[in-house]
Formats: C-alpha cells, structure tokens, sequence
C-alpha cells in the first residue's frame, strides 16, 4: 500500500505574493526565489531534533487566534529570540509568550496578511553538545 512521507509543501492564498515573498526573505532571511515567488526548504538542511508535522485541530480551536485565517505555518528556525525579533522589526505583530518544551522552544507573530506563524527552535543536538 502507498503511504505518505513527507510534506511536499504549504500553498495558500495571500493579496501580495510578490511583497509577501520579499517580506519573508529580507526579515526571516528565508530563500524565496522570485522566479516562482516561493522558498525550496531541503528536509536535509533542518537542523537536527527538527521534523515536519501534519497536525489537524479541531475547528473550535482558540490556537490559530488572533488570525482569523483557518491555517497556521509553523517554521524551523535556528534561533527563535533572533527570528521574532527581526520579524518584530519588519513590522510583525509578535505575540509575547514564548513556550519551551523538552522537543524545543515555540514564539509566534502575525506576518503581513494576518497569518499566525509559529517558530521553532529544536533543542539542540545532544551529540554535538558533548563535543
């Protein structure tokens, strides 16, 4: 039988592709290529700890809030307090609570079209501490 292996991609729909895409490469320094206006993010390149989840919540959830849009992204990053902050500088609404648990740490903002997005910062690898 077939399975799934992976998450292949998020598509969804914004007013300004092109501003949005800039927005995300010049504040998150994420590699948005303007050709197709999109970020090619290798699994290969995350950081170890880290994985992609598919996560479905229940249509009542509060966890999305105060987005009114039916989707949350959820971004790895390599340093969250560095990440919320510059998204804070690009003009983000950053939500103050940050959440640390044993699989990492969580911060989020609302980007530029209303979008909550979540941060994550895996712990760092227990191997490369000893060294």
């Amino acid at each position: 039988m077939a399975k799934v292996v992976g998450i292949g991609g998020v598509f969804f729909k914004c007013r300004d592709t092109a501003a949005l895409g800039e927005w995300y490469s010049k504040w998150l320094n994420m590699p948005v290529d303007p050709s197709f206006g999109g970020a090619s993010l290798k699994p290969g390149e995350m950081p170890p700890n880290s994985f992609t989840v598919w996560g479905p919540f229940k249509e009542t959830s509060g966890y999305f809030d105060p987005s009114d849009r039916p989707f949350m992204v959820n971004l790895v990053v390599d340093d969250l307090d560095g990440a919320l902050r510059q998204a804070a500088q690009g003009g983000a609404r950053v939500m103050d609570e940050i959440q640390e648990e044993e699989y990492g740490r969580f911060g989020w903002f609302i980007d530029p079209e209303g979008t909550k997005i979540e941060l994550w910062q895996p712990p760092a690898d227990k191997s490369d501490a000893a060294s």
